[in-house]
């Protein structure tokens, strides 16, 4: 099959033109994983003019999707799409141009496209006008079903057997190998393994000479060991409108004390550097702002205005201060809360908290680390093996929550779909941009009566 790069052997089709293609013709390409990456990479095949599989171990597709939309599915973000883009932070430059070729605006019309229009919270984020992933999910595989796509649920990805064939074993538990034209890698990280991402594909790609971010958890909970008596207390009970703060970092918001520590978006969008300072030091400390919104001084004035002898709760609890507020207080400052007005007004302001680490993989929303970008070429094809694309989190990035971590999934999935089209000389116009018919003139959508053996 021309060069080889042992164990893997996959060369791009000859180049063919969209009105030449048939059903023998079309080249075969297999999408080894059901998440937001893996369906979207599909489609951009499907409607260059491939035949397309989808393989998915779990028995339904796109688990972890549906899990993020129980709590409203937050699918981008409204922002700057520059400011956007920066989220990504040292991934920025190689995550930036794939989503300035899909941006957050495409995702919406990608939505509305399949019913779900969508709408701008107050906090920039966009969601779904439901709030759910299920009714997108549906149309979307409504969709995929009807352009010759085809997904084989309970089939296991094991590797690859060489000359351009993969390994899987199929609901049965036989093992089997099936020849591909190209592949698209959407296998997620690690977080959250019951929902099918469990990080497994690390070691398939070292053997191969890949190199591999080790992978970590992002977006996940601050690990604190809170005195017995604060957590019998306070387990489960929010602090509002907080500010966190490690370092020069700063995120604002609500967070709920945990059994082991604390949750909560301010929580997730500091909860890398967290853990790296955990790693290296033992232990961070994260400040906490009580009352954002007022300043030191007024705080101050207000806090001086306690009689003389008003025990320490019952003056916090007049002032406004929750149960919990005052009990994380007493248990930063466990000796006993200052008197003086200034010094407590500073405690609010900036009560220490020592997290002990983060929360591991199983209960984080996301994974750092993944395949370096210094691996893959600009459609995201592994350059040590012609043919293998990959996508979504087995990338080596780490973004916040906020909707930045899905639209990085549908961009780069995308991408390596788009990818792999034109590695297999089904799309070579640049000008060819978007998912619909509309935006793809030149390309072919399989019929819906297509149906290709798994």
């Amino acid at each position: 099959m021309g060069q080889s790069h042992p164990p893997f052997a996959f060369v791009a089709a000859a180049p063919v033109e969209a009105a030449q293609i048939t059903d023998v013709a079309a080249p075969f390409c297999a999408v080894i994983g059901a998440g937001p990456a893996g369906l979207f990479a599909a489609e951009a095949l499907a409607r260059a003019g491939a035949r397309v599989v989808i393989y998915e171990h779990k028995p339904s597709p796109a688990r972890k999707f549906l899990m993020a939309g129980r709590g409203g599915l937050n699918i981008t973000h409204s922002e700057n799409l520059e400011r956007f883009i920066a989220r990504y932070g040292a991934a920025a430059r190689h995550i930036g141009p794939l989503v300035r070729a899909f941006p957050p605006q495409a995702l919406r019309d990608f939505c509305a496209e399949l019913g779900e229009a969508t709408f701008v919270g107050s906090s920039g984020r966009v969601f779904p006008a439901s709030f759910k992933a299920s009714p997108l999910l549906r149309a979307w595989l409504t969709r995929l079903a009807g352009l010759g796509v085809a997904v084989a649920t309970r089939h296991a990805f094991l590797g690859f057997a060489g000359e351009g064939r993969l390994r899987l074993k199929g609901p049965d538990g036989a093992e089997f190998t099936r020849p591909a034209d190209a592949v698209v890698l959407a296998l997620g990280g690690a977080s959250w393994p019951r929902l099918g991402s469990e990080g497994g594909w690390t070691e398939l790609m070292r053997r191969s000479g890949v190199a591999v971010t080790p992978l970590a958890a992002a977006n996940s909970g601050a690990l604190v060991d809170w005195s017995p008596i604060f957590r019998g207390d306070f387990e489960g009970q929010p602090l509002k409108t907080v500010l966190l703060r490690h370092g020069d970092a700063v995120a604002r918001g609500d967070v709920v004390v945990t059994r082991t520590g604390l949750e909560g978006g301010p929580v997730y969008a500091l909860s890398s550097r967290l853990r790296e300072a955990a790693t290296q030091d033992g232990a961070a400390t994260v400040f906490l702002d009580l009352r954002p919104d007022t300043s030191l001084a007024c705080l101050t004035r207000k806090l001086s205005r306690r009689p003389a002898k008003q025990s320490h709760a019952t003056f916090l609890r007049r002032a406004g201060f929750s149960r919990a507020e005052i009990g994380l207080l007493r248990e930063a400052q466990p000796d006993g809360l200052p008197r003086d007005a200034e010094a407590l007004a500073a405690l609010i302001k900036n009560a220490p908290v020592k997290v002990t680490g983060v929360a591991g993989l199983e209960r984080a929303i996301s994974t750092a680390g993944g395949v370096a970008f210094d691996e893959v070429d600009g459609d995201l094809m592994v350059t040590k093996m012609p043919g293998v694309f990959v996508a979504g989190e087995m990338l080596d990035f780490d973004a916040p929550t906020g909707g930045y971590l899905l639209q990085a999934a549908f961009a780069t999935g995308l991408a390596a779909g788009r990818g792999a089209a034109r590695y297999l000389g089904l799309l070579r116009d640049e000008a060819q941009a978007g998912l619909s018919p509309s935006h793809l003139p030149k390309s072919r959508a399989p019929e819906a009566s297509n149906k290709y053996s798994v």
